[in-house]
């Protein structure tokens, strides 16, 4: 369990914070400023991919991971600082991701930041990856306010969340088998595609005709806000198959992006009926975030989305949409403001869910409910 503590109190004027990152394959460090209006400033940003160590495996390894966090972290956050051009006297706090994650990659990051909370005499915040994620469009000129209707889609997760402010979030509705963006990765590889698959994917699709085959339309007329690409992603396997040439690998590529964007487009309209009903039409704010909302055509449609149902749309620029240290830095900063840090044995957590209350109740299967075909 996470240790919680009280902190003496804002600190005065702009907090400077010191973000650090290593839930999975990128090392990263950044420095972000957050002034007494709420406003974030970043100052620098530092990502370390891993990718090339991971490519020949198809996917991440764990320990390939905490070792080269082992081997990063020091000279990424030296450099996080210099590009800042600030010096650890001027920081308000260390913010570390603490989970969820590989629990060897995130051990590394924390343990460094918890090293050098205590030698240095600062607070340390250990940060949800998610709430990182969750909070990372505030990173933007056009911050969205608190209130706002979040649909976080990762590789690894995939969730409707109503984000009230930070550490305050409630969950409408979550996958019941995988995440979107472990669908495109998962494709990917059926497809022949390096990893990372999810990129891999988007690049093939380009030119492809996204109505040529007929795909798995899941949980159609089930209620609710949950998500399902399992059946998605068996039928690709199976198209998979069946196809020659590079024309039908677009086309197959074209009509699984087309359909996980039209999935997640459908479910979150959903989520704004309700959202918009309980709010009284008030605060319609739509934003996405995570890995997948890097991707173009899942952006485009989610947009359409938020302007057909009168909300505004906010995604983080795509270098804060994957894994990345300013986000968490923010989320340190903005906890800080309010006057809450973290116990040194604060613990590496390899689930965290953002709405513990909610992830009790797990989404259950519809016995006998089948895919329609679009």
């Amino acid at each position: 369990m996470n240790v919680r503590a009280c902190y003496t109190g804002r600190p005065a004027g702009a907090i400077v914070v010191l973000g650090l990152e290593s839930s999975c394959d990128e090392t990263a460090a950044a420095v972000v400023r957050l002034d007494e209006a709420g406003g974030a400033q970043v100052l620098s940003s530092v990502v370390a991919s891993q990718a090339a160590a991971h490519a020949p495996f198809g996917g991440v390894v764990p320990e390939i991971a905490a070792r080269a966090h082992v081997e990063l972290i020091e000279p990424v956050a030296r450099q996080a600082l210099a590009e800042a051009g600030v010096g650890l006297e001027a920081l308000g706090g260390i913010a570390a991701t603490a989970g969820p994650g590989l629990v060897g990659a995130v051990m590394v990051g924390l343990s460094f930041a918890k090293g050098l909370a205590l030698a240095r005499g600062l607070p340390l915040v250990a940060v949800n990856h998610l709430e990182g994620h969750a909070i990372s469009a505030r990173l933007t000129a056009e911050a969205p306010a608190y209130p706002y209707l979040l649909l976080l889609v990762s590789g690894g997760h995939c969730q409707l969340l109503e984000v009230a402010g930070i550490g305050d979030c409630r969950r409408l509705g979550s996958t019941i088998d995988d995440a979107a963006g472990e669908a495109f990765d998962k494709i990917a590889k059926t497809l022949g595609l390096p990893y990372p698959g999810g990129p891999a994917l988007e690049r093939l699709a380009e030119g492809g005709d996204p109505a040529r085959f007929p795909l798995p339309r899941a949980l159609l007329g089930r209620s609710g806000c949950d998500f399902s690409f399992s059946g998605l992603k068996t039928a690709a396997a199976r198209l998979a198959e069946q196809i020659e040439g590079e024309a039908d690998r677009r086309d197959v590529a074209a009509c699984v992006q087309a359909a996980i964007a039209r999935q997640l487009a459908e479910r979150s309209e959903r989520a704004m009926a309700l959202y918009a009903a309980q709010h009284g039409g008030r605060n319609l704010r739509f934003v996405t975030a995570g890995g997948v909302a890097a991707n173009r055509a899942v952006r485009e449609r989610l947009e359409a989305s938020a302007k057909a149902h009168g909300f505004s749309f906010t995604a983080p620029p795509l270098k804060y949409c994957t894994d990345n240290a300013a986000m968490i830095a923010l989320a340190g900063a903005e906890r800080l403001a309010m006057g809450l840090a973290d116990d040194l044995a604060a613990p590496a957590r390899p689930r965290w869910p953002l709405d513990e209350a909610a992830a009790l109740a797990k989404p259950t299967h519809v016995p006998g409910r089948k895919g329609a075909k679009a």
